[in-house]
């Protein structure tokens, strides 16, 4: 998130991790879109009758191949790096250090909460905010030791659910109990997840919603393995950040190459085939599913964040890649200001257009919403050093109030 690597006073910023931050953004966006405006909450009926149907189903293809789980997986692993440029910066205060880190950490938790209870139960900066809290208990092993256990977690997900096949128990059956009492607390019904946001125009049906949501959630994170892969990808990161990658990237250039080479031979074809068990609708294997998901979206994210480094070496002042440094900057206000957005846009509170527009529309709105938040970060920028959000995160990690403009 931006400005994680910022000390007392303004520090000079490295522009790679802003550009990667800012990318990350646009790829998030473009994730998270089609569960805002609730098409993926649409029977297959539904998807189907749409007059974009066939553009709908070649984007869904996109969508699995080349964007879904590597965005989030690039986010993590910025994250993992800014941490790390923390602990590096206030390992010399000792207590002084490691309690600023975790009260970073415990805001930043916090503000993923209220995010998924008032806003959207889609959040993810919660469970960022609790696994940075990990961090420091690694931050001494060795970089060999570090790549092995980031190895280990991030393919954790193929052992536990063949183990979750074996045995037909799961680690969710607690949290699943807490939603289906929740939702009968509320008479919330599994379909009415396709419209009831967009039915409902008062801000007290969106509460409603994602207090049901809250429970949701932790099940998907649960079901889906979400910590072990995340806090991998954290791992790598905090190796990248203790080896000075994000700043000096140019002395890392055959490791990149590598990376890129590897990491989109292994992770294309797994790609394709998790798009293909997602989209198949009578062929769906969890086991094979989890296989292609491990092998294809770390790989897939570590091409992109490869290949992006090796642009940024070859000229650091593209123009165009550049310009993704201005939302990378704003990245933690960004992220919630598309929740706002959507909520604006496909809920029933505002214009309503969720539950009946196909995908390509959908995608179409995202990319506009991301291009509306490049220019807004860019002109925000120009008179303040930081984004609303990562400013009150300073100061609240701080304990007191750092100056927002910029000098004139």
């Amino acid at each position: 998130m931006s400005q994680l690597n910022s000390g007392p006073a303004i520090s000079i910023r490295h522009a790679l991790p802003d550009i990667l931050r800012g990318i990350a953004l646009g790829g998030i966006c473009w994730a998270n879109y089609p569960a805002f405006s609730l098409y993926v909450f649409q029977t297959h009926e539904t998807i189907d009758s749409l007059p974009t149907a066939p553009i709908d189903h070649a984007l869904d293809y996109f969508h699995f191949i080349f964007v879904d789980g590597k965005f989030y997986s690039l986010f993590s692993l910025l994250f993992g790096i800014g941490f790390s440029i923390m602990l590096s910066k206030w390992k010399s205060e000792t207590s002084t250090g490691m309690g600023r880190f975790y009260r970073r950490a415990f805001i930043l938790t916090l503000i993923g909460i209220a995010h998924l209870l008032l806003l959207w139960s889609g959040d993810i900066l919660m469970l960022y905010g609790l696994l940075a809290m990990l961090l420091p208990f690694f931050r001494n092993i060795s970089d060999k030791t570090l790549l092995r256990l980031a190895f280990v977690l991030i393919l954790m997900p193929i052992v536990i659910d063949f183990a979750e096949e074996i045995s037909k128990v799961r680690l969710s059956d607690p949290v699943m109990q807490l939603l289906i009492e929740t939702a009968q607390k509320y008479h919330f019904q599994e379909s009415d997840m396709a419209d009831y946001l967009v039915k409902h125009n008062d801000y007290a049906s969106i509460l409603k919603n994602n207090q049901v949501g809250f429970f949701a959630r932790w099940q998907g994170l649960i079901d889906s393995n979400r910590a072990f892969k995340v806090f991998g990808i954290f791992l790598l990161g905090l190796y990248a950040g203790r080896n000075n990658m994000h700043s000096h990237p140019q002395h890392f250039v055959p490791l990149f190459k590598r990376v890129r080479k590897y990491g989109f031979l292994i992770g294309f074809p797994f790609s394709i085939g998790m798009a293909f068990f997602e989209l198949t609708r009578d062929n769906y294997n969890l086991l094979f599913h989890t296989v292609c998901y491990a092998l294809s979206v770390v790989p897939m994210s570590l091409a992109y964040t490869a290949t992006i480094a090796l642009i940024f070496v070859r000229n650091p002042e593209n123009k165009i890649l550049n310009i993704f440094s201005w939302p990378g900057r704003m990245a933690l206000t960004n992220y919630l200001m598309q929740t706002v957005f959507a909520i604006s846009i496909f809920y029933g509170i505002g214009l309503g257009f969720g539950g009946k527009t196909g995908l390509v529309y959908v995608e179409s709105i995202a990319v506009g919403v991301y291009l509306v938040q490049i220019c807004y970060s860019r002109l925000w920028l120009t008179y303040f050093s930081f984004g609303p959000m990562e400013w009150i995160w300073r100061c609240l990690t701080y304990g007191r109030l750092f100056k927002i403009r910029k000098e004139s």
